[in-house]
């Protein structure tokens, strides 16, 4: 029987383990949402188009990392524990964030000015590489029974919240703020805000208690084993990457590349760009914990393969009449039909994938999957802008999230959780 004290703790757990995951998130997403003003500042030019490209091209060079961090830090949450771990990839992520605040513009430094940009995504992005990991299995070791897929939602659902404070803040200042003053300093303020936050997460995470599925195992196993598996398990790790392509393609599509989609492209105000972000990120915060819990009664398999071909077959034709009817309503209405399959898609997906990992090496598995989906669908903003300057086909992102769905389709139809697996290698060893 839960208690309503029981209750009170597993939601304190949640919150606490999903705060360092919202600093990640809320990172990532203000420098893409301001990837106009920062292209100014760190790479100015005479081509805007050129110096927009470079800024999306920073914005993905940290999930470059992602699979480092994943191959590094991961192993080591397996060995050391969830609570651990989770406090040094916090850490990391803050000097990444602080470095990115307090670095002056190229007029000042010159080169070293994006040269300490960089630097700044790629420490983001190697802690990023296991946050999502280490955030996933935490959640879905404490979940009570029967709610694996609801709690494991909370980790995708605190990148949501996120983007609704992100995007608040960016409606804001472009409404209080000139647009010189904006372009000048305005969009630092959000950074110095997110180094305002991070002495609380930190006190947050400390009180974390580390779950009883880990302390429970008689053997951990080290490092170098840890690693071993996964190498051994190869073929999980590469289906797990299949089944997550779709999520990091439509996530970045819907909500880091939304403000610059409707400033650049579709030629709408930044205030209606960001003011239809935030309602993508309400629309994702609904549909994750929703189809979670559903993924719980129905099964994660039926979801993965309805949403993965739905996006398949919708996507291209939904951009196609969105950029030849572009306007505020039109923008949204198309918005909020790949952020409910976006949702309804990572609702079962995030928990079946600490499902089909083996429990000795989930974090590291997880982790090493994700962040190689990752390393592609991070530069959807970076390919979404490049497939339109070359093709001319404003619709061409859409092209782009068909060729996830097709992938991750296939995935969905070739993942099995991992107690189904060792069941059929039992079974074919006798």
């Amino acid at each position: 029987m839960t208690t309503a004290a029981d209750r009170s703790s597993k939601i304190m757990s949640v919150i606490r383990v999903s705060s360092g995951n919202f600093l990640e998130m809320y990172d990532f997403f203000v420098f893409a949402y301001f990837a106009t003003e920062i292209g100014k500042t760190f790479f100015p030019g005479d081509d805007p188009v050129a110096s927009l490209l470079k800024t999306l091209a920073t914005f993905g060079v940290g999930f470059v990392m992602r699979p480092i961090g994943a191959l590094v830090l991961g192993p080591y949450i397996d060995h050391v524990g969830r609570r651990r771990g989770l406090i040094v990839t916090l850490g990391i992520m803050s000097i990444g964030t602080l470095s990115i605040a307090a670095t002056p513009g190229y007029a000042t430094l010159g080169l070293l000015a994006p040269i300490l940009i960089v630097s700044g995504r790629l420490l983001q992005g190697f802690s990023a590489g296991v946050e999502l990991g280490g955030v996933s299995v935490y959640l879905s070791e404490i979940a009570t029974p029967g709610h694996k897929g609801f709690y494991v939602a909370w980790q995708s659902g605190s990148q949501q919240i996120a983007v609704i404070f992100v995007a608040l803040l960016g409606v804001g200042l472009s409404t209080w703020l000139p647009l010189d003053h904006m372009t000048a300093h305005g969009w630092r303020y959000p950074f110095i805000i997110g180094c305002m936050i991070i002495p609380l997460i930190f006190l947050l995470r400390r009180s974390l208690h580390e779950t009883d599925e880990f302390l429970a195992r008689k053997t951990h196993l080290t490092m170098g084993q840890i690693l071993e598996s996964v190498a051994d398990n190869w073929q999980i790790v590469l289906i797990g990457m299949m089944m997550v392509l779709m999520t990091t393609v439509s996530f970045y599509l819907i909500t880091a590349y939304t403000p610059t989609f409707g400033r650049e492209v579709l030629k709408l105000s930044a205030y209606d760009a960001l003011f239809v972000t935030g309602c993508v990120g309400i629309s994702n915060l609904f549909w994750l914990p929703v189809m979670g819990a559903l993924s719980d009664r129905i099964g994660r398999r039926p979801l993965l393969l309805l949403f993965s071909a739905l996006a398949l077959l919708t996507a291209y034709p939904s951009l196609y009449w969105l950029v030849r009817s572009p306007s505020f309503g039109n923008l949204l209405m198309v918005e909020l039909w790949l952020s409910f399959l976006y949702g309804s898609y990572n609702g079962a997906m995030v928990v079946y994938l600490t499902e089909i990992m083996p429990p000795s090496v989930r974090t590291a598995g997880f982790s090493l999957a994700y962040s190689l989906a990752t390393t592609l669908g991070g530069f959807t903003p970076f390919i979404s802008q490049w497939l339109i300057d070359n093709s001319g086909d404003k619709a061409s992102p859409g092209a782009w999230l068909s060729i996830a769905a097709v992938i991750s389709l296939a995935a969905a139809l070739l993942a099995k959780p991992h107690h189904e697996l060792a069941a059929s290698q039992l079974q074919a060893a006798d």
